[in-house]
């Protein structure tokens, strides 16, 4: 007598499961290419920058819908005079299909070692480009 019940409930766990598993949205949007500049165009490409130098890391993003959110982490991963890992500064964008800049500059020269920025894509890290100050 047990088993019409577990016929019966088992297509509507399954029902209820892919109706949980539709609710959350889906982005088409991707990041194809990611890379570091010496310029906001993005056309001097480099991993090396001087230590008077601003940072620039070009997105591209694709597939786009306007509320799609980009968030960009620098981060001194070991630089000479500052503690290992230390997060320098986060930038957020929320757009569509494009060629997003971020840039990061100083004030004063950048202790020399090595670098990154992280590109998260709608919260969830895409590419973590590394660099060098020297």
């Amino acid at each position: 007598m047990n088993k019409p019940k577990i016929v019966i409930l088992l297509p509507l766990l399954t029902l209820l499961i892919a109706i949980l598993a539709c609710s959350g949205s889906v982005s088409t949007a991707n990041i194809p290419e990611a890379w570091l500049s010496t310029d906001e165009a993005g056309s001097n490409r480099t991993t090396v920058f001087s230590q008077d130098a601003v940072f620039y890391a070009q997105v591209q993003l694709k597939n786009a819908p306007d509320d799609t959110e980009l968030k960009a982490v620098w981060t001194a991963v070991n630089a000479d005079g500052v503690e290992p890992n230390l997060q320098i500064m986060e930038t957020d964008y929320t757009g569509g299909d494009e060629q997003v800049h971020f840039s990061l500059s100083n004030d004063d020269l950048w202790p020399t070692g090595e670098y990154k920025v992280e590109i998260f894509l709608n919260g969830k890290l895409d590419k973590t480009l590394t660099f060098q100050v020297q």
